[in-house]
């Protein structure tokens, strides 16, 4: 049996990249994160840009939901102005990709066996694989 800790010989952080967080909350709506560039001895780094992300909570069927989005912002000010039209933009992404995620499930070629989790041979491989249609289709 492999060592699991031998994947975290090699783990180490960037020096290059690092940022320091600081969050800002009006204890209601939501949090400004601030990721601010830092060199490898902590200092500001002037040479990267400041950023800024809207966080939130929207309420779903299936109780909350976090949202986050970046803010095109200089400074907290800002940040602050630009909260709402990040988190819109945020939540209209999100709504997007489970468009995307819920076209693309119903899109899957399913093969015999594959319902019931079943491993039965065949037209097993990537869809569209072997260049014909699948008489399997659902579509």
């Amino acid at each position: 049996m492999s060592d699991p800790t031998k994947a975290l010989d090699d783990i180490q952080l960037d020096g290059q990249n690092l940022w320091r967080e600081e969050v800002y909350t009006d204890r209601a709506v939501g949090s400004i994160r601030v990721l601010i560039p830092v060199t490898e001895a902590g200092a500001d780094d002037p040479m990267r840009k400041t950023e800024y992300y809207a966080q939130t909570q929207v309420m779903t069927g299936g109780g909350p939901l976090p949202v986050e989005g970046p803010i095109e912002a200089e400074n907290l000010s800002e940040a602050v102005a630009g909260f709402g039209e990040a988190t819109k933009a945020a939540v209209e992404e999100m709504i997007e990709r489970a468009k995307a995620y819920q076209r693309e499930a119903a899109s899957q070629i399913v093969t015999p066996g594959q319902a019931m989790g079943g491993g039965m041979g065949g037209l097993g491989g990537a869809p569209g694989a072997g260049g014909g249609q699948n008489p399997f289709s659902l579509r």
